[in-house]
């Protein structure tokens, strides 16, 4: 079986990486439009992977596509779903992650997984908030922040989603509140640490609410200074860094387990494009492995059934999880400090 890499920017580049090394796969193939760059990538990676120019044919059946470029996903996932291969999406913007969850009936009818959002946040987030919501016995809330991009797609992307509309999930109705609102002071791991962060165009509620149905409230927030804040309704003022520094995300789950009202609090800190690759490439060995607990279009909160083989994986790759352990129930003093898994 085989990986077809569409996109060799900062996440993907990444990706082939990742799965070069990975067992399951016999060859990578990378994808992009500019040869020379998809050529670097394979002559950096070296034994399993090779270069293509993109046509549908190059899809076959059972292979795995693994899209990482800045738009164009839905038309990709209905090609590879045509040539009977998986699909893993690392976007994080919201019409994309809209776009490929309509894909969820042909998914299932087919017997093919289309892993939406798989990425750092939402990605690794949504790992994070399936293994806290095992201490609980009923999840009421989830509340997601993240700092920090990727590449240069990544950063246009946080530059849009401060100017658009957020969606949260607020009594089992969707609610659209304004963009670059709700300013929340949240602790991050350190060097990230206390970061102010706002309601954003984010695509986290659209996968995290059909994973937990108990759950009444869910939101997503996304850490910005204010120059991003005033900035947000006009071009980039300057050109994105070719990689993001280091980001963090915390993941916050409020329910009940027995008689008490509980919280629990974990937190990732990464090169966000390193850590995304790393959540892409576990996330396309797994579709062709079969270990995902269903077939169709879904967040990883909700196609894991246990995410502590997963989060394993990407210990061994390098990324990390940690929980908060703290004296407040709200917002820590301090950040996450044991390891998750």
């Amino acid at each position: 079986m085989r990986a077809v890499v569409i996109g060799c920017g900062a996440v993907g580049a990444r990706a082939v990486r990742q799965l070069a090394s990975t067992s399951e796969l016999e060859e990578v193939v990378v994808v992009d439009q500019d040869r020379t760059r998809a050529d670097a990538v394979v002559q950096a990676v070296g034994p399993k992977t090779r270069a293509a120019t993109f046509t549908p044919d190059l899809l076959r059946p059972r292979d795995v596509a693994v899209l990482a470029l800045p738009d164009g996903h839905r038309e990709l996932a209905e090609t590879a779903l045509e040539r009977e291969a998986h699909v893993v999406s690392a976007s994080d913007a919201e019409p994309e992650v809209r776009a490929l969850l309509g894909l969820a009936t042909e998914a299932r009818e087919r017997g093919l997984h289309i892993v939406v959002g798989a990425g750092f946040a939402p990605g690794l987030s949504c790992v994070l908030a399936r293994h806290a919501a095992t201490l609980f016995d009923v999840v009421t809330e989830l509340h997601v922040a993240k700092a920090g991009t990727g590449g240069p797609a990544c950063a246009r992307q946080h530059h849009l989603a401060l100017s658009g509309g957020s969606i949260d999930w607020r009594d089992r109705a969707w609610l659209r509140r304004s963009g670059g609102s709700g300013r929340e002071l949240c602790w991050f791991p350190e060097p990230v640490a206390a970061q102010d962060c706002y309601r954003a165009h984010l695509p986290d509620a659209l996968l995290l609410a059909p994973a937990f149905p108990t759950a009444t409230r869910v939101t997503a927030r996304v850490a910005a200074s204010r120059r991003d804040r005033l900035s947000s309704w006009l071009p980039m003022l300057r050109s994105p860094h070719p990689e993001g520094l280091i980001g963090a995300l915390r993941v916050e789950l409020r329910g009940r387990r027995g008689p008490a009202h509980e919280v629990a609090v974990l937190g990732a800190i990464d090169r966000p494009a390193v850590a995304a690759g790393a959540v892409a490439a576990v996330s396309a060995a797994w579709t062709v492995s079969g270990r995902f607990a269903r077939v169709g279009a879904g967040g990883l909160a909700l196609l894991l059934a246990d995410p502590v083989p997963f989060l394993h994986e990407l210990a061994g790759r390098g990324v990390r999880a940690a929980v908060f352990e703290g004296t407040s129930p709200g917002r820590p003093a301090q950040p996450p400090g044991r390891p998750a898994a």
